[in-house]
């Protein structure tokens, strides 16, 4: 019954305006702009260095080499390894110094 009283009362367009003009309403849109507006920026932030990563671009070189033995697959995993850490390292700072500010 109370469901059915609540969507009858939100279905008509003067309560809807009513409440649209509030300032809670308002606030709670402009709160959740500003949200979508920063995951979105965050997002593209976090693509271009995905596309600009060493490690990315240093998987891509690898895979295109055919290894010689076992030990220069190792040697090549580590390289990998460690400019991923490096890049992992260095993220981390930025975002340290980041949230410091």
């Amino acid at each position: 019954m109370l469901a059915r009283m609540l969507f009858t009362l939100l279905n008509r367009l003067q309560v809807v305006e009513k409440l649209a003009e509030s300032r809670p309403i308002r606030r709670a849109a402009q709160i959740t702009a500003y949200a979508l507006t920063k995951a979105q920026l965050a997002g593209q932030d976090a693509s271009k260095r995905v596309m600009r990563s060493q490690t990315l671009r240093q998987v891509r070189e690898e895979a295109g080499r055919v290894p010689g033995d076992l030990g220069e697959v190792g040697n090549r995993l580590r390289r990998v390894r460690q400019t991923f850490v490096n890049e992992v390292k260095e993220g981390w700072k930025d975002g340290s110094r980041q949230i410091k500010k």
